[in-house]
């Protein structure tokens, strides 16, 4: 089958293609695309450099073939029955997180050399254990997301799947359906939901339950729909301990911390912390977190109603993050800015994120009032549904739609 190209991650990655030095590692959360973005790398790599068939290795340790191979002498013993001699490899290995004690046998094919290798993991445990310490200077992280708005629609083009001309029909089907690529395959809206429920189980088994030790399965589930169900609102421990005990549970502090890093870990949760722009320092405590795909509220939802205020947030989030830049949430005094937004070059742009202004001048202050008051002249953003546009003060006003769908730069 052809695949669709994600050209965003592919144009990251390729200066890095046959570098021996540097292991690639490709995360993200389960079914996001990792395995055929690995794809599209061995296509491109016959297709443009030459690459033989016989000088890839491509290793996926979910398979049935490969599930007894648990162990890094396995691990090795698999790889050198693949290998060529002679010829410089292109070693990919799907879900290494599979393999214990694996990162000893990748770091000595590294050391070695003649290998170039690319390795996926679905959660941040990969590179949050040996791999970071050993590796330190080693490797580079291509974090990839479910699809953003622009690559739905390339990809329903891609497969020829109907599109409405009306974009904003079409962005209600994204935030609907959501943003895994597997559910472009499928026509109904159930069979679309149904999959998601299937990738949640399948973090719970696999990403979650065999790393850590949940005692309470009722009250992690219960964190996990709370938060997942007040993604984009402004949270802090302390308020979610008590808006817990009055929907009836009572849980520690400790206990609370460490489901919601166990969420965040999974890749399930995006936490974005806030900044205070006066004093130049980072709030402890208050922080606002993102759903990795908004297909996971709605499936644990039984209605279908929108509420675009934090839905339009969480898109543009995940958009930004796509084109490589760090997020934060921004406070000016009392006024907050949706997301101060940083590129490699120590650029900023500043966001503010709604559906509409149209509706009163008293809206479209609110919007604006927290930007007139930054005094830098990095750019600032107004994003919205409107097509009637109405810059001011220097401010952009832009159309959330056509920004993304053009796949534009803050």
């Amino acid at each position: 089958m052809n695949l669709y190209k994600r050209e965003k991650y592919l144009k990251k990655i390729r200066p890095f293609y046959s570098e021996e030095d540097l292991i690639k590692v490709i995360t993200g959360v389960r079914r996001c695309g990792k395995s055929s973005l690995m794809e599209t790398i061995c296509d491109e790599l016959k297709q443009t450099m030459g690459v033989k068939d016989e000088q890839i290795i491509y290793i996926d340790l979910d398979s049935r073939k490969n599930r007894n191979i648990k162990t890094a002498d396995a691990l090795e013993t698999l790889i050198e029955s693949q290998t060529t001699p002679k010829e410089k490899i292109y070693l990919f290995i799907d879900e290494i997180q599979n393999v214990d004690s694996f990162e000893e046998v990748i770091n000595g094919y590294r050391t070695d050399g003649g290998y170039s290798i690319f390795i996926t993991g679905s959660n941040s445990y990969l590179l949050s254990g040996e791999l970071s310490t050993k590796l330190t200077g080693r490797y580079i992280e291509f974090e990839l997301y479910t699809l953003s708005f622009d690559e739905y629609l390339e990809m329903k083009r891609f497969y020829n799947k109907d599109i409405n001309p009306n974009t904003i029909v079409e962005l209600n089907n994204y935030i609907l359906e959501g943003g895994f690529p597997r559910t472009i395959q499928f026509d109904d809206l159930q069979v679309k939901r149904t999959y998601t429920e299937s990738v949640v189980r399948e973090i719970f088994e696999k990403d979650i339950r065999k790393r850590v030790k949940i005692r309470n399965r009722e009250a992690f589930e219960s964190v996990e729909h709370f938060i997942i169900n007040n993604f984009g609102a402004t949270t802090s421990i302390s308020g979610l301990q008590e808006s817990l005990e009055k929907n009836g549970m009572k849980i520690s502090r400790a206990t609370l911390s460490n489901y919601i890093k166990i969420l965040v870990d999974a890749k399930i949760l995006y936490e974005c912390s806030r900044f205070d722009m006066k004093s130049k320092k980072s709030l402890s405590g208050e922080k606002k977190y993102y759903v990795s795909d908004l297909s996971f509220y709605f499936s644990l939802n039984t209605d279908n109603k929108i509420n675009y205020g934090p839905v339009l947030e969480n898109i543009v989030y995940f958009y930004a993050k796509s084109q490589g830049y760090s997020i934060s949430v921004g406070r000016i005094g009392k006024l907050e800015c949706d997301f101060i937004l940083r590129d490699h070059k120590m650029n900023y742009a500043y966001v503010q994120v709604a559906y509409t202004i149209a509706l009163s001048k008293k809206t479209e202050d609110r919007e604006y009032k927290s930007l007139e008051s930054i005094r830098d002249n990095y750019p600032k953003y107004v994003m919205t549904t409107d097509y009637l546009l109405q810059n001011r003060n220097g401010i952009k006003h832009v159309n959330l739609i056509d920004f993304i769908i053009s796949n534009s730069k803050f």
